[in-house]
């Protein structure tokens, strides 16, 4: 009797363990952002599993000018991210040295010249013909595989922004140029009305959505994580929305306490597609070991 008990337990356990594992809405999805805050950190320090898919989100590149005072250039975009330590050979050389990298690059930001990076397109058409230019060759010249999408301010309506960026993607995309776009809204209600006007127009051409979990309060608990993941499950509906860590630990759900165990619980429903760091730079500091906590979990049987 004992021993039928046991075995049936042992038979229920691996039953869950072979649905986890195999739950459809899984991935082994790792994504980092790097190089805005220009600490010297070059690709080739991150640790990569080669179980995982891997991507790097160059930060950032704006439409302002370079000059000390900077101001909006309506979609003719410049590079704020960190060119000394990662250029175009070395985004080649990683690439060449693991056939799991792609390298995107992140749009917008939160800050530019000591003051904040807005969305300030003249006109649509005006807007989109510079982007599409200046974006095809930096995207060219670095050899780069998509797009992130991170404006944080904006000074135009959301049917606007939709209109410019959604297009954008789509344009990029049917122009060979970018296989993966991404956005990274917040818990805020500007930056809520703008990402969800463009979702509902364009949601289809977005291929993840790398919800910024840390804007959330310091000490976020795993059950609140749990609830606030929901909450944006319904406001991007049937979009792959990424857990996220801040590797500073200045807010929402840190590693100490318990973005993983959250991570295991989102894998047990089939709701883990990736996972997200911000950033590189401040890992560094760390040996980047909660990246290597991170692609363990992923790469195990997704």
């Amino acid at each position: 009797m004992e021993f039928s008990k046991l075995f049936t337990t042992a038979f229920f356990i691996l039953q869950t363990l072979i649905l986890v594992s195999s739950a459809p809405g899984n991935s082994n999805l790792f994504r980092e952002y790097i190089g805005a805050e220009f600490k010297n950190v070059r690709f080739s320090d991150l640790p990569i599993n080669k179980n995982v898919e891997f991507h790097f989100i160059l930060s950032f590149a704006i439409d302002y000018t370079t000059s000390s005072s900077a101001s909006p250039t309506n979609g003719k975009f410049n590079i704020f991210w960190d060119t000394d330590n990662l250029t175009p050979s070395q985004v080649t050389a990683i690439k060449s040295k693991n056939s799991n990298v792609k390298v995107a690059l992140s749009l917008g930001g939160d800050s530019v010249g000591g003051g904040y990076a807005y969305f300030n397109p003249s006109s649509v058409n005006s807007w989109l013909s510079n982007a599409v230019s200046s974006l095809t060759h930096i995207i060219q010249e670095y050899n780069l595989d998509g797009i992130d999408i991170d404006y944080e301010h904006f000074q135009t309506d959301p049917d606007t922004f939709a209109q410019c960026i959604g297009q954008l993607i789509s344009t990029l995309k049917k122009n060979g140029v970018i296989s993966v776009a991404s956005i990274a809204p917040y818990d805020d209600d500007q930056v809520q009305s703008h990402y969800m006007a463009l979702w509902k127009s364009y949601g289809h051409l977005i291929d993840y959505v790398n919800f910024q979990f840390y804007a959330y309060d310091q000490g976020t608990t795993v059950s609140q994580f749990m609830d606030y993941f929901e909450t944006q499950r319904s406001n991007y509906k049937g979009g792959k929305i990424l857990p996220s860590f801040i590797s500073d630990g200045s807010g929402g759900l840190s590693p100490e306490n318990g973005f993983f165990t959250a991570c295991s619980k989102l894998k047990s429903e089939g709701n883990l597609h990736g996972i997200f760091v911000w950033c590189a730079d401040d890992s560094k500091a760390l040996d980047f070991k909660y990246e290597k906590h991170s692609q363990s979990l992923l790469a195990i049987s997704h």
